[in-house]
């Protein structure tokens, strides 16, 4: 495969930037949390912001295709050789103010070693995010959130490169848009977060408990000590296969596949009459349902259940499954390649849509590669 954007000039010129190395090793499957994915044309990892941003500019400036990547956890990449360079932050410096409850945490600093060392600063807005995969530098993209808690909550400001301008600067929040997995900069181009900084409380208590299963496993919805909060969290995430362990496949994912669809309460009780008629009234009223922004929430794992994916689908000997503890996440068991994700992916969102009418969304980034 040829690219005549990507010249041994560039390349040179890359190589002599500060804090810059070129890697020509690594493919998708090492960069990725499902391990899935080709290999781009060159991986340039980047110490700094400083050399993020420049890094970004002159591919930019030359019009190479480029992939900022950090913690891999939240995309779908094509098999086989891929025509863009890959960016990868490792800047992963960490600033914890234990007196104002000021973190400022580089891009590619590990999120969930941003929540631990809050945690142990005893500051407290992140305990319920703990043990999710991933940089810290994504978390503003996709506002992530877990446990009834989102980074908007915390969020004060970004340090984004505007790639239109090449200009570094510091962006409020509040400019970002951020909604449910949202965010102004999702599935754009348009800038790349090199930091955040978050304000947390600085009396050793979380914030109060917002999501039912969190809370009876800490005994209320009262604020708790951090500590105790980051402890439950881990402790059921990892009953669902949700923090990263290499030689457990049910990891191996990108963690929830799907958005929780938001529908007009009039699909929610369409909804919940088809469950009514199949399942049976207990089944039907423990049905989750939630007021949002326009309309309700339901839960993407109970539909998928419920449309007839167990845990574990499609069985053994499947080189992707649905993670055999929790439906949501879809799982490479060891030699999966993505075509046997999308596949999956596909069956996943028609059978809901199909028993319910409801069409499922998928959270993580899709590179060369579509589930349409």
């Amino acid at each position: 495969m040829s690219d005549s954007s990507l010249t041994h000039d560039i390349q040179s010129r890359l190589s002599e930037l500060a804090d810059v190395t070129l890697d020509d090793r690594l493919t998708f499957a090492d960069l990725t949390t499902l391990h899935l994915g080709g290999r781009p044309r060159t991986v340039v990892r980047c110490a700094t912001a400083s050399a993020v941003a420049e890094v970004v500019t002159l591919l930019d400036a030359h019009s190479v295709p480029l992939l900022v990547v950090a913690g891999g956890s939240n995309l779908v990449v094509a098999d086989g050789d891929l025509d863009l360079v890959v960016v990868l932050l490792e800047n992963d410096s960490l600033d914890v103010d234990v007196a104002t409850g000021r973190v400022v945490a580089g891009a590619g600093a590990v999120w969930d070693d941003v929540v631990a060392a809050a945690v142990s600063a005893g500051l407290g807005g992140i305990e319920c995010l703990s043990g999710i995969p991933g940089s810290a530098g994504a978390t503003p993209v996709q506002n992530v959130g877990a446990y009834g808690a989102e980074i908007a909550d915390v969020l004060v400001q970004v340090q984004l490169l505007d790639r239109p301008t090449g200009t570094v600067s510091w962006v409020p929040a509040s400019s970002l848009d951020l909604a449910y997995r949202y965010s102004n900069l999702k599935f754009t181009s348009r800038g790349v977060v090199l930091a955040v900084e978050l304000h947390l409380s600085t009396d050793g208590l979380s914030a109060p408990l917002r999501f039912g299963e969190l809370a009876r496993r800490m005994g209320g919805t009262a604020r708790w000590p951090v500590a105790a909060v980051r402890d439950a969290v881990l402790e059921l995430r990892r009953g669902k296969g949700m923090v990263v362990v290499e030689e457990d496949h049910d990891t191996w994912s990108a963690g929830s596949f799907f958005t929780n669809p938001v529908v007009d309460p009039a699909v929610a009780d369409a909804v919940q009459a088809a469950v009514r008629a199949t399942r049976g009234d207990d089944d039907a009223d423990r049905m989750p349902r939630f007021p949002a922004d326009g309309g309700e929430k339901l839960s993407a794992a109970w539909l998928i259940e419920r449309a007839g994916f167990a845990k574990g689908h499609p069985g053994d000997g499947a080189p992707v499954r649905l993670s055999t503890k929790h439906t949501l996440a879809l799982t490479n068991r060891g030699a999966a390649k993505t075509s046997d994700l999308v596949a999956l992916a596909r069956e996943v969102r028609d059978g809901v849509r199909e028993v319910f009418g409801v069409t499922l969304v998928p959270e993580p980034v899709w590179i060369g590669v579509s589930i349409d």
